[in-house]
């Protein structure tokens, strides 16, 4: 009995000892390990942006042919209707942030279709760096910097990105990208304005030079008010964007192919709106009011394929939130520029039938990251947060609904934007008297 017990005593010893080596081993191989790679070091890895660029620039379609003279006029014309808008959008919107801003000429850059493209190029890394990082994780094979999977896939995502900024570039007329630093050292958000697009769609449609000009101006203006107003909300859009990018893209193997499809789906929607007539585009609208209602008469959102796919809760929480706060911004900019009338813009009448057909004053940057996600957008979201601001507005005025902008709490949810009257009354609002 005596030698059985130290026999387990010995054999328990060695056991412990076993278990203290392989331990301090495995602390050994940890410290060993070295760090993954940070967000920076991923975007390099999985899309080359060089290639992005120099793609970009290459496969820009020629704009119109402008003299150095006519060129400076438009630069010049641009800026002036650039600042005329301030105090139009300050006077509509009753944000007080709006007051003076952008007053300074050198707040809005007019810039050309390549700067355009490079300037979206960075936004888009800012962007796509946190789910790029988790991509990289769930494929070890792509850190081997150098490698052939590395080095052409990098190329083709690289190629495609910059082949879809090069077809934007063409035919967007202006854009306010939160994202971007802005004019002044520590300031953040920049307004552009693609000054051949703006020559050639008026010469297309035969508009008036300075009604067009003032008419694209306030809607990117009224962008810049929004951000001015809430300047937590581009932070709070990342994190939003983070959580989606992080959930849906995160998977390596597919990456490549959600990109692919995002930017070719982005390209055809847009050639189809070009396309297509307004009875095809009053149709499509009509087949998209069908509503839903839940056992309390409230509108069910659309319903998002993606939604029901996504595992954790988290993901689908912050495709929620960022199809609501996507609808709300550009809905309120669709609001401020239906009270802009004749007093200020006299041909606004011709632009809003004639642009119609173009249908390009919906945000490049909001829909490329949609169908990057690929969330289910479809043009009834922008009339649904159209529709939900005009009705809290009408029921509290502009001075209340503005408290929309206090911080992320006070964004309506999904289900509030399809029942405006949910908001009103989770913020305490009472309507104004008739």
């Amino acid at each position: 009995m005596a030698h059985m017990m130290r026999t387990a005593e010995r054999t328990n010893q060695d056991t412990d000892e076993d278990i203290g080596k392989d331990t301090d081993q495995a602390i050994a191989q940890a410290k060993e390990q070295p760090p993954g790679p940070t967000e920076d070091e991923a975007a390099d890895l999985l899309i080359n942006w060089e290639v992005v660029e120099h793609a970009s620039r290459t496969l820009v379609p020629p704009g119109p042919k402008l003299s150095a003279r006519e060129a400076a006029v438009e630069v010049s014309a641009l800026r002036a209707a650039a600042l005329a808008a301030v105090d139009h959008v300050h006077r509509i919107s009753r944000i007080p942030a709006a007051e003076g801003l952008g007053a300074d000429p050198e707040d809005t850059l007019i810039v050309d279709r390549p700067t355009w493209s490079r300037a979206n190029a960075r936004t888009f890394r800012r962007i796509l760096a946190p789910s790029l990082k988790a991509a990289l994780e769930s494929k070890p094979d792509m850190l081997r910097e150098g490698s052939s999977s590395q080095v052409f896939g990098s190329a083709l995502t690289g190629t495609e990105m910059g082949g879809i900024l090069a077809f934007l570039s063409a035919n967007v007329l202006g854009q306010f990208d939160p994202f971007a630093p802005g004019p002044r050292q520590g300031t953040q958000g920049q307004l552009m304005l693609v000054a051949p697009n703006m020559v050639e769609v008026r010469r297309q449609l035969n508009l008036e030079p300075e009604d067009f000009r003032l008419w694209v101006c306030l809607h990117e203006q009224t962008h810049r008010v929004q951000f001015a107003a809430a300047p937590w909300l581009p932070e709070h859009l990342m994190s939003l964007m983070e959580t989606m990018s992080t959930t849906t893209l995160g998977a390596g193997d597919v990456l490549s192919e959600r990109l692919r499809e995002a930017f070719a789906q982005v390209k055809d929607e847009m050639r189809e709106a070009r396309g297509s007539s307004r009875a095809e585009r009053r149709a499509r609208r009509r087949a998209e009011r069908g509503q839903q209602r839940d056992a309390d008469g409230d509108v069910v959102p659309p319903r998002n394929r993606v939604l029901e796919v996504i595992a954790t809760e988290e993901g689908r929480e912050a495709f929620s939130q960022a199809t609501a706060v996507m609808s709300l911004l550009e809905g309120h900019a669709n609001h401020i520029m239906d009270h802009v009338d004749s007093s200020i813009v006299s041909s606004v009448k011709t632009i809003r039938r004639r642009f119609d057909a173009r249908a390009q004053n919906r945000g490049v940057l909001e829909r490329l990251i949609r169908r990057m996600l690929q969330l289910d957008v479809k043009a009834r979201q922008y009339v649904d947060g159209q529709r939900f601001v005009g009705h809290v507005v009408e029921r509290v005025g502009m001075e209340d609904f503005n408290r929309i902008w206090e911080s992320p709490e006070t964004l309506p949810s999904e289900h509030e934007l399809h029942n405006p009257d949910r908001w009103i009354a989770r913020m305490g609002l009472s309507p104004t008297a008739a």
